[in-house]
């Protein structure tokens, strides 16, 4: 009987270190201040394209990771689409931008 409790705690124990394994290789592997830094970024391309006269803030969405912006959604013209890659481009921070928006 004591046997079988102290297999079931190593059990719990194994199976609670692999979920915390799991959530780390999921969570990206950021640090807290590399998150913050990221979301000030997407922040503030959010702000630029709403600013923009030409772009519709609903038409393109804004992901950061590691100070890479993926912009995605769909806009009208391959104006709007090099636009958005512009300004994304231009806010302190950015490293890089992949702009996956598609032209309809």
């Amino acid at each position: 009987m004591l046997n079988m409790n102290r297999f079931r705690m190593i059990g719990v124990m194994l199976a609670l270190a692999g979920s915390l394994a799991a959530c780390d290789a999921i969570s990206g592997r950021e640090t807290p201040g590399a998150y913050i830094d990221d979301t000030t970024i997407t922040s503030k391309v959010i702000a630029e394209i709403v600013n923009d006269p030409t772009l519709k803030a609903s038409e393109v969405g804004v992901e950061t990771m590691k100070s890479v912006v993926q912009l995605s959604g769909f806009v009208d013209t391959n104006q709007k689409a090099l636009r958005a890659g512009e300004l994304a481009r231009n806010v302190p921070g950015v490293q890089s931008v992949r702009n996956n928006l598609i032209v309809r």
